[in-house]
């Protein structure tokens, strides 16, 4: 799967300048800066975040069609015509998402382009890591002389195992992604109320505590000097939290490290409007 920079994502990025301008002029030193300054940082991503879950359905479709393709391939080998007159009738079908890359997989073989060039040049134009493998079988299979009729027959049942894995996998981890996304706003509730009513009650009590000693004559254990910032400690946590829980959830569900890091993206840009939305800031 490739993504490359379109003309159209100008559009959310001066969107986003516009709003981190406003922000500062509107908001700056109000409770509602960080948050604009977020929701600003969000729409310039968001139409790259869009792109890429639309990209994500094109490439399943395409592997679905995919198998659609090489089943029709496998019937016109099974009567008789040869691999290159078999492509070339077949890419006549409508296979949605992978039509552009079956129709200039015909023209090529139309012109007189080896079938195994061709194959590679169609493989590759996908982007598609299931289709490049399943090509590379087909190709060496060729080249070993062994019965294409059947390598084609095995890439499509190959195809379709690795897809009912896939689904498998998914559907037996929804309840662990749900799980996690639970647990990290739940993590982030308490990480609020530490800070917001807690730890404000101890302070109370710390400093009603010392007064009572200094009445009595009796100095409080420690001196005062400089605290932690507990406010920034506490929002680093969730940072981190945010972005493994993410990596975690995109292993599980989707098996890969770049999927992890889009759910990461999305926790921590919750997670930090949510934060600053309540208390005004970092």
């Amino acid at each position: 799967m490739k993504l490359k920079f379109q003309q159209k994502y100008w559009i959310g990025i001066i969107g986003a300048i516009f709003l981190i301008i406003a922000d500062f002029i509107l908001f700056l030193g109000t409770r509602w800066f960080y948050a604009v300054f977020i929701v600003a940082i969000s729409v310039g991503w968001a139409q790259f975040w869009m792109d890429f879950l639309n990209e994500n359905k094109r490439q399943k479709e395409i592997e679905e069609k995919f198998i659609e393709f090489v089943r029709n391939l496998v019937g016109m080998v099974k009567s008789g015509i040869s691999i290159p007159n078999a492509i070339v009738q077949v890419v006549d079908g409508d296979y949605g998402a992978l039509n552009p890359y079956t129709k200039k997989l015909g023209r090529q073989i139309e012109w007189g382009i080896p079938v195994q060039e061709a194959l590679v040049i169609f493989a590759n134009d996908t982007y598609n890591p299931v289709i490049k493998r399943s090509v590379s079988i087909v190709i060496e299979a060729e080249r070993s002389g062994g019965g294409i009729e059947d390598v084609l027959r095995e890439v499509s049942n190959s195809v379709v195992n690795v897809k009912k894995m896939k689904q498998e996998r998914k559907s037996s981890t929804y309840s662990q992604v749900v799980q996690g996304y639970i647990v990290f706003f739940v993590f982030i509730i308490i990480m609020l109320v530490l800070q917001l009513w807690l730890f404000p009650k101890i302070a109370e009590m710390s400093s009603s505590f010392s007064l009572g000693l200094g009445s009595l004559g009796v100095e409080a254990l420690g001196a005062a000097g400089e605290t932690a910032n507990l406010d920034r400690i506490f929002f680093g946590l969730v940072i981190v939290q945010g972005f493994f829980a993410g990596i975690m959830i995109g292993k599980f569900s989707e098996g890969r490290l770049r999927n992890g890091l889009i759910h990461s993206l999305i926790l921590i840009t919750i997670a930090t409007l949510i934060i600053t939305t309540v208390k005004g800031g970092i």
